[in-house]
C-alpha cells in the first residue's frame, strides 16, 4: 500500500465530509436508508461525546474513513458505576473497504483510549467484523444489557488486562444514541436523494442483533 495514509482528529472542516461518507458506508446496510450521518451529526455536541477520540484518515490528503466514541457505563449489581467507552458509527468509504484502513483507523484509536485511561469498549456490531480486533462475547465478561439478556451482537474489549472481573454488570449506553427516527428522516430529506432497498445484509444484521446468547458463562 505505497499510498500517503494519515490518521488525525476531526476539524470543523471535515464535518461535511464525515456525515457522508458516513451516509455511503451505511446505506441500505442494516435497513433500507440509515441514520448513522444523523447520528454523527448530533453526537458532536453531546455531552458524552470524546472529542480527543474523534478521528479520520486520510490516503494521498482525502478523509476516507473515521471512528467516533461517546462515553457509556457498567453498573454491578450494588449500583457501582464503572465509566467505560463504545465507538460508533466507524466507517470507511466502500471504495476504499477492504483495504485495511478500518482496522488502522480502529487500532489507532484503541491505543489513544488506552493513553486516556479507559480500560473496557462495549460495542454492537457484527462480530464477523470485530472478533479478529481483539472483541469477545458480552457473556465472556458477564455484562448484560438492562433486560438480562446477552445479545450475540454485543461485544467487549479490554484495553487493559484484567480491566473487568467476574463482577456481573448492566452496560447503558449514552442518551445520544436513542435516535428520533422522524428528525434523521427530515434531516436526510435535506441532502442528495439515495435509493433506499433492501439488501441481504439487512437480513443478517437483523439475525444477530435479534439473537440472543444463553446457558451459562463461560
Amino acid at each position: 500500500m505505497n499510498k500517503n495514509v494519515k490518521i488525525r482528529n476531526e476539524e470543523e472542516t471535515d464535518y461535511k465530509r464525515v456525515e457522508e461518507i458516513t451516509r455511503k458506508a451505511f446505506w441500505n446496510l442494516y435497513s433500507p436508508g440509515c441514520v448513522e450521518h444523523y447520528l454523527v451529526h448530533v453526537m458532536r455536541t453531546h455531552k458524552d461525546f470524546l472529542p480527543e477520540l474523534d478521528l479520520v484518515i486520510e490516503v494521498d490528503n482525502q478523509v476516507v474513513g473515521n471512528i467516533m466514541y461517546t462515553k457509556a457505563k457498567l453498573v454491578d449489581e450494588s449500583g457501582e458505576e464503572k465509566e467505560i467507552l463504545t465507538f460508533g458509527p466507524v466507517c470507511i468509504l466502500p471504495e476504499y473497504q477492504r483495504m485495511g484502513y478500518g482496522k488502522m483507523l480502529m487500532e489507532h484509536s484503541f491505543e489513544q483510549a488506552a493513553a486516556l485511561g479507559y480500560g473496557v469498549i462495549v460495542i454492537f456490531g457484527n462480530p464477523n467484523n470485530y472478533v479478529s480486533r481483539g472483541f469477545k462475547s458480552c457473556k465472556k465478561y458477564n455484562i448484560c444489557l438492562e433486560n438480562g439478556t446477552y445479545p450475540s451482537a454485543m461485544m467487549v474489549k479490554e484495553l487493559k488486562p484484567k480491566a473487568l472481573d467476574e463482577r456481573k454488570r448492566v452496560y447503558h449506553e449514552s442518551p445520544v444514541m436513542k435516535i428520533d427516527e422522524q428528525e434523521a428522516g427530515r434531516f436526510d430529506e435535506s441532502l442528495d436523494k439515495m435509493e433506499k432497498k433492501y439488501q441481504p445484509s439487512q437480513e443478517e444484521f437483523y439475525i444477530y442483533s435479534h439473537s440472543i446468547i444463553s446457558g451459562t458463562s463461560g
